[in-house]
């Protein structure tokens, strides 16, 4: 073979190679890719399942929509397994070898955590839709649940305004999220006159599952002739025996009431509720709202399922409204690129299903309602309390010495997610 014939053999090799490429890439390019980060397996399966099958549900219709910017959308599912560690290495996955567009995902703060290095490297976008403990606002993440000012500090007013609550007891799961916020409550309750020795704070790793000794000093605690309540950051299946174990020592919502964070119609719903009636949670959304959009939403859930006994829950409303806002910036930017969806997010307002509007600040955070609700016997709440109307989302909530000067907004002139006000300066990576 001459030295032509083996150029232009090399060239004909690196052509059909070029081609390939190309071919792949157009075929990438038409479809528009979302990943889907969240646990189908290990300890928070029960809660992360059912987030997935609604952005699977959400992507779907919109499909059925035609799409956006004239292209279907393509889900691409992972599964880190309550494994936090893996939920970095598999949103790098998604973003580095899937090349999706937009993340849906994880639950618990120690994943959204673990993620957040990745995310903001390779400047992609998580719709983060879980309750958190706040202290954080990264440009790369939309936080479509509840700050501690939009569920925890309400809860803890209504019950002692409503409840006569004296005593405290701040239990939950040993991680970032009831730590931070019960940090949070702690100092509120100080705030608001609690003695030190009315509070009692107790923690359990996930999964826990022996709860006799804990609810037994609990029902100790309660015994002090004060009106006793149990604040609950409890996560995940965690929660089943938990509530057992209430209803086996005779804990009545009468006798000490306990209201949950992290309890909604998915948990309710894998054990008999009849002991735990009166109980209470706190979160911006009950299936029980009575709108059209939430009739719609049911009805639409239902369908998807198969199944007439499958439950909505805050998550799942917070997913719906992160989803319907992605998409509305799409399309609004004209491009699925991070930094211009971004942009278009702020002040973005969609319906939510409890009949009012959510909006999506400058701070990464929603503007929604906050509300209350009684377990009743068939796994449903009955709302017994809510604001009149939307709450901002505070990213740094100002009942911590640290916090109180810090602000979150990512629209000039301050473009951070921790701007001191007193020194007019931003700290950290969040900026």
């Amino acid at each position: 073979m001459t030295q032509h014939s083996k150029w232009k053999k090399l060239a004909t090799v690196a052509s059909g190679v070029a081609l390939a490429f190309s071919l792949n890439a157009a075929q990438a390019a038409e479809t528009i890719k979302v990943g889907v980060l969240h646990s189908l397996s290990g300890t928070m399966a029960i809660s992360e399942t059912t987030l997935k099958d609604t952005v699977l549900m959400m992507i779907e219709e919109q499909n059925k929509k035609g799409g956006l910017l004239g292209k279907k959308l393509e889900p691409v599912v992972v599964d880190p397994a309550s494994n936090w560690p893996l939920f970095a290495e598999k949103a790098r996955e998604l973003l580095d070898k899937e090349q999706v567009d937009v993340i849906f995902g994880c639950w618990t703060s120690v994943s959204r955590k673990s993620v957040l290095p990745v995310i903001e490297e390779l400047n992609g976008m998580l719709f983060y839709p879980v309750q958190y403990e706040g202290e954080e606002s990264s440009k790369n993440v939309f936080y479509t649940g509840a700050a501690p000012n939009q569920q925890a500090i309400p809860a803890v007013d209504y019950l002692m305004a409503e409840e006569g609550v004296e005593r405290w007891v701040l239990a939950g799961t040993d991680y970032v999220y009831p730590r931070t916020t019960n940090k949070i409550l702690e100092a509120y309750l100080k705030s608001k006159g609690v003695a030190e020795a009315d509070i009692m704070i107790n923690y359990t790793p996930f999964g826990h599952s022996d709860w006799q000794t804990i609810v037994s000093d609990v029902k100790k605690f309660g015994g002090a002739g004060k009106k006793t309540a149990v604040v609950s950051t409890i996560n995940g299946d965690a929660n089943v025996p938990f509530y057992k174990e209430l209803a086996n020592q005779g804990i009545s919502a009468e006798d000490i009431p306990v209201v949950a964070f992290s309890v909604g119609e998915e948990e309710l719903s894998g054990f008999d509720t009849a002991p735990l009636v009166g109980h209470l949670a706190a979160w911006n959304y009950f299936q029980s709202a009575d709108s059209e959009a939430n009739e719609s939403f049911i009805a639409a859930w239902k369908a998807y399922t198969g199944d007439d006994k499958r439950v909505t829950n805050d998550p799942m409303e917070a997913t719906y409204i992160g989803f319907q806002m992605w998409a509305e910036a799409v399309e609004k930017a004209g491009t699925t690129d991070t930094d211009p969806v971004r942009e278009a997010m702020y002040g973005i307002t969609v319906p939510n299903l409890t009949g009012g509007y959510a909006v999506m600040n400058t701070n990464h955070h929603l503007t929604k309602p906050v509300l209350i609700g009684e377990i009743q016997a068939d796994g449903q709440f009955d709302t017994v309390w809510q604001t009149a109307g939307g709450v901002i989302g505070d990213a740094w909530t100002d009942h911590l010495e640290e916090s109180g000067l810090i602000v979150a907004d990512w629209t000039a002139p301050i473009k951070c997610g921790n701007f001191n006000i007193k020194t007019g300066q931003c700290s950290g990576q969040n900026y």
